[in-house]
């Protein structure tokens, strides 16, 4: 297993988890800063703070330019305006109206609704220990939210709740779309996404007469879309590459946990029975989907592209100039037609049927 765990595809899985990590503690931090600004304004900020954050990262080294084929320019314009300008506006709505831990349980939604579009649209395959694995971890999730949910479930929290679930459906569309153009620099799919977002909602914002916050607050919003939006979209998008949509929202949707467990060692919050039995259920769904074995006789369509790659099984070409075995490099390369058998997840290389 621990071999498997440092093999190239389970790259995808610790990107997935240190997403998850990531983004797990932005609600509670986000819900102090509304009470600095508005949702709308906040949202812009986050991810203004994200994209700005990665632009200068890649200013620091140096990243060459990256070119998109139009038709992934479509792809990644649709997932901008679903997950990069509605959702988080609606999440921070949402937050404004509810308490922090009952959003942060509630964005369990957004990855049962990546999976399941992934699933339903896009055609990804299902087996039972993936659909196995991914109720153990959605039945943490809910085992961690109980004791709020009996005590705090009201009228006046509906709308909030309905826009923390659009949120969800506009990140679990994004997703999927994102996928689509998940080949392509990771970094520069999440810094697009935080510039184009981040300014076309900061100039809404204005326009409804939002005010500008004190500069603490303006730049703890941008750390936090940094870390929590930025970097965490970036590693998404690596895992995304190496697992697929549905693979991937299902270990990312152990955030809440991460939640949980950062509070404890940093907060001091007790160790409850609840966030034991959530911690059980979380770690058996991922121990499902890490002992996955889908393996079968599959053909593969000749193709034509370009990513980050290593000469493997399904990297047989000729090119130019010497390489070092094992060293990843990326160029345009073609892929001819071969059928075989081995195990693998629904990449970008296994789009097959089934």
């Amino acid at each position: 297993m621990i071999q498997k765990l440092l093999s190239h595809r389970h790259v995808g899985v610790m990107s997935a988890l240190l997403a998850a990590l990531l983004f797990g503690v932005s609600a509670p931090l986000a819900k102090v800063l509304l009470a600095q600004t508005s949702p709308w304004l906040l949202a812009a900020l986050l991810y203004l703070g994200s994209g700005m954050g990665l632009w200068v990262v890649r200013r620091i080294q140096r990243v060459p330019p990256v070119t998109l084929a139009w038709r992934e320019w479509g792809w990644l314009a649709g997932a901008i305006v679903t997950g990069g300008i509605a959702a988080p506006v609606l999440l921070m709505t949402g937050l404004a109206g509810m308490s922090a831990s009952q959003s942060s349980l509630l964005l369990n939604a957004e990855s049962v609704l990546t999976a399941v579009l992934a699933w339903v649209v896009f055609k990804e395959n299902v087996d039972r220990r993936i659909a196995l694995g991914m109720a153990a971890i959605v039945a943490g999730a809910l085992v961690l939210s109980w004791p709020g949910a009996a005590e705090h479930v009201a009228t006046s929290t509906l709308w909030p709740s309905l826009a923390v679930l659009g949120a969800c459906l506009g990140w679990a569309v994004d997703n999927n779309l994102t996928r689509k153009v998940a080949l392509n620099d990771a970094g520069f799919i999440a810094m697009a996404k935080g510039l184009s977002a981040g300014s076309t909602n900061l100039v809404l914002a204005v326009a409804l007469g939002a005010g500008w916050p004190g500069w603490e607050t303006t730049l703890s919003a941008g750390l936090l879309g940094f870390l929590s939006y930025g970097a965490s979209l970036t590693l998404f998008v690596l895992a995304l590459r190496h697992l697929g949509a549905s693979r991937t929202g299902a270990y990312f949707s152990v955030a809440p946990f991460f939640g949980a467990l950062v509070s404890v060692l940093l907060l001091h919050e007790p160790v409850t029975v609840q966030l034991l039995v959530a911690a059980a259920l979380m770690a058996w769904g991922v121990w499902l989907h890490l002992s996955e074995d889908h393996a079968h006789e599959h053909s593969h369509e000749a193709l034509e592209h370009a990513h980050e790659h290593v000469h493997d099984a399904h990297h047989q070409h000729q090119q130019a100039g010497p390489v070092v075995p094992g060293v990843p490099h990326k160029h345009v390369h073609r892929h001819l037609p071969m059928s075989h058998s081995h195990a693998h997840f629904p990449d970008a290389h296994h789009r097959h049927g089934h």
